[in-house]
C-alpha cells in the first residue's frame, strides 16, 4: 500500500475506535487488555476520568508517569486519541500550565473535547493535524508526549524532527511506544492489519536511537517494559533537546 493509503487505514480504524468508546463499548479485545490500553494506568487516574476517555485507551504504556511533568509547563501530546494523557498532564502542570492534543481524526478530538469538559479541564487544547507536521511554533513546549503513535506514521524521521522544532530548549521527549525486534519478519511488515494496531510500522532500537540523534536530541533512552508481539516490546523513550548554553 502507498503512504497515504496507509494513512487513511489508520485514521479509518482509529476513527472507528473512537465512535466505539463513545458508544460505550470496548476498544480492546479480552487479549490486548494486559499490553494496551487503560489498565497501564494507576488505578487513581483512571478513577478521575471520564469513562469514555478511559475506554479510548489504546496506548502501549503511561507517558505522563515517565514525562515528570512540573506546574507551568506546556505539554504536547501527540496523536492524542480520546484525550486521557492530555487530561492527566493538564492536571499536573496546573492552570499556569497547559496541554495540548494533536490527532488528525475528528471523531476522537470530538471525544477528547468531550472528555476534557466533563473532567472540568480548561487548561487545554486539542489541535488538528498530522503529527508528521506539527501546527506549532518553533521552541514552543516544554514536553512532548505520546502512547503507542509514533510507529503509526508512515514518515518517523519528520515526525520525530518535528518534535524537536517544537520543543524549547532543554524540553524533553517522553513517549511510551512499540519497538520492533530486530528480526520482525517480513510478513507482519507487511500485515496491513498489524500496522493499524501498533505492530508492524514500529521501530526497532536502533532505528529509533538514530532518528533522534539525527533529529539533535541527546541523552537517548530506550527501555523496554513489556512485551506486545511475538517480534515487538512496548518501550520508554526518552530524549531531551540541547539547553541554549549547550
Amino acid at each position: 500500500m502507498t503512504k497515504d493509503q496507509t494513512k487513511e487505514s489508520v485514521r479509518r480504524r482509529y476513527s472507528e475506535l473512537a465512535v466505539t468508546a463513545t458508544q460505550g463499548g470496548s476498544c480492546c479485545t479480552p487479549d490486548d487488555q494486559e499490553a494496551f490500553g487503560a489498565s497501564l494506568y494507576a488505578s487513581e487516574d483512571l478513577a478521575s476520568l471520564p469513562e469514555a476517555a478511559a475506554t479510548a485507551s489504546l496506548g502501549c504504556g503511561n507517558p505522563t508517569a515517565i514525562a515528570e511533568l512540573s506546574t507551568g509547563e506546556v505539554v504536547l501530546d501527540l496523536g492524542s486519541g480520546g484525550g486521557i494523557d492530555v487530561i492527566l498532564s493538564a492536571r499536573r502542570v496546573g492552570p499556569t500550565g497547559k496541554a495540548y492534543g494533536l490527532d488528525m481524526t475528528d471523531e476522537m478530538l470530538d471525544l477528547a473535547r468531550s472528555s476534557a469538559a466533563e473532567a472540568g479541564i480548561t487548561n487545554v487544547e486539542f489541535l488538528k493535524g498530522e503529527i508528521e507536521d506539527i501546527p506549532l511554533s518553533d521552541s514552543s513546549v516544554d514536553v512532548v508526549i505520546s502512547n503507542c503513535v509514533v510507529n503509526l506514521s508512515t514518515d518517523k524521521a519528520a515526525v520525530i524532527a518535528e518534535a524537536a522544532r517544537v520543543l524549547r530548549p532543554g524540553g524533553r521527549f517522553a513517549v511510551t511506544d512499540v519497538i520492533a525486534d530486530p528480526d520482525m519478519d517480513d510478513a507482519t511488515k507487511q500485515d496491513m492489519e498489524q500496522w493499524t494496531g501498533c505492530i508492524a510500522g514500529a521501530l526497532t532500537r536502533a532505528e529509533y536511537t538514530t532518528l533522534l540523534q539525527a533529529a539533535g536530541l541527546i541523552d537517548v533512552v530506550v527501555v523496554e517494559t513489556h512485551r506486545v508481539h511475538a517480534d515487538a516490546g512496548s518501550a520508554i523513550v526518552r530524549a531531551r533537546k540541547p539547553s541554549a548554553a549547550t
